[in-house]
């Protein structure tokens, strides 16, 4: 059963008293806020996806540390 066009109407009538004009555009707004911080949220995952930071090898660090401190210890 669909409803028809005086129902949808009335509705929307019974909407409009309820909340007024104002307080329904306010709410748009802040629908439309919410949809772009999250287009600008994916798009950022997407950048980050994208583009990783480098990884840190944490042996070769570590290795040219141990190289360093045996040199300090053959200088000395």
């Amino acid at each position: 059963m669909q409803p028809s066009v005086w129902q949808i109407l009335i509705v929307a009538a019974l909407v409009l008293i309820l909340f007024g004009r104002g307080r329904i555009s306010e709410m748009m707004g802040d629908v439309g806020k919410g949809i772009r911080s999250f287009k600008k949220g994916i798009t950022e995952e997407e950048a980050n996806a994208a583009n990783p930071a480098p990884k840190i090898d944490n042996k070769t660090s570590d290795a040219s540390a141990d190289a360093s401190k045996t040199a300090d210890k053959t200088a000395g």
